[in-house]
């Protein structure tokens, strides 16, 4: 099975940590039972899925890539993880005591399909906590001024919140809330607005690396382009405008939270 993140899987690690406050955010949207046992759907290299174990909590991680598996196993081979999709993870059915999907669904072949799946192997009054951005949030980056063709092929892809409420409901669950988050100066996860703070971030090379947005989608001729004009706004100061004018009010990602 070859993803996406089998082709920048490597050095993908580098990068992308889990980040300790939205670690937490999980703990309490998820609301985890010592016991229980939970699972990381979309897991990738495994990062908050170790962390949610070292927390106490028994984690299964599920990732389409083998790549990202195999940095996964490297760093903890005590969890149970396993190649597998949203769209059919081979779990039982009511089987785990929570899920999260953390920056992932963006990269499901077919919503209804995926939560329908979760809905199966979850058990009965139990949660599953989605984070990802909305196309109205992702308007609201200035990435949008450097990388415009970049930024439009990521909203285009990324389905608003109507669309996932409405295919967790064809899935079978019925309430949900959800929780804005706006990037925090300490953010330790680098991924794709990680940098609204600090701008200097995206002339890293490993950074964009482990940013499926630059490392799949991106144009490069753009991204020189962008880079060339980022720098010369940060030199002038002509950058603190550009992110004013982008300060939409709607939090930068957000938690859907729903429960079976």
């Amino acid at each position: 099975m070859t993803t996406k993140y089998d082709q920048i899987g490597i050095g993908y690690n580098t990068t992308r940590k889990a980040d300790p406050f939205l670690t937490q955010k999980l703990v309490e949207h998820m609301q985890p039972k010592k016991n229980g046992n939970y699972l990381d759907m979309g897991c990738g290299t495994g990062n908050y899925t170790i962390a949610l174990q070292e927390k106490g909590y028994q984690m299964i991680g599920v990732d389409p890539s083998t790549t990202m598996l195999e940095q996964a196993k490297l760093k903890n081979g005590a969890i149970d993880w396993k190649q597998g999709l949203a769209e059919n993870t081979e779990l039982p059915s009511q089987s785990v005591d929570g899920i999260v999907a953390f920056l992932t669904i963006l990269h499901w072949t077919d919503l209804e399909k995926g939560f329908s799946e979760l809905f199966r192997v979850l058990k009965p009054n139990d949660n599953l906590v989605v984070f990802t951005s909305t196309p109205k949030q992702m308007k609201g980056y200035w990435l949008c001024h450097y990388f415009p063709e970049m930024m439009t092929a990521c909203i285009e892809q990324m389905p608003s919140l109507e669309t996932v409420k409405k295919a967790m409901e064809q899935g079978g669950f019925k309430q949900f809330k959800t929780d804005s988050y706006a990037i925090r100066p300490d953010l330790e996860d680098k991924f794709l607005y990680s940098g609204k703070h600090n701008p200097e971030l995206y002339f890293d090379s490993q950074i964009q690396k482990g940013i499926s947005s630059f490392s799949a989608l991106a144009n490069q001729v753009e991204v020189a382009q962008g880079h060339s004009q980022l720098r010369e706004d940060i030199s002038s100061g002509k950058i603190n405008e550009i992110v004013k004018s982008y300060d939409i009010q709607l939090g930068d990602y957000l938690f859907i939270i729903t429960r079976k």
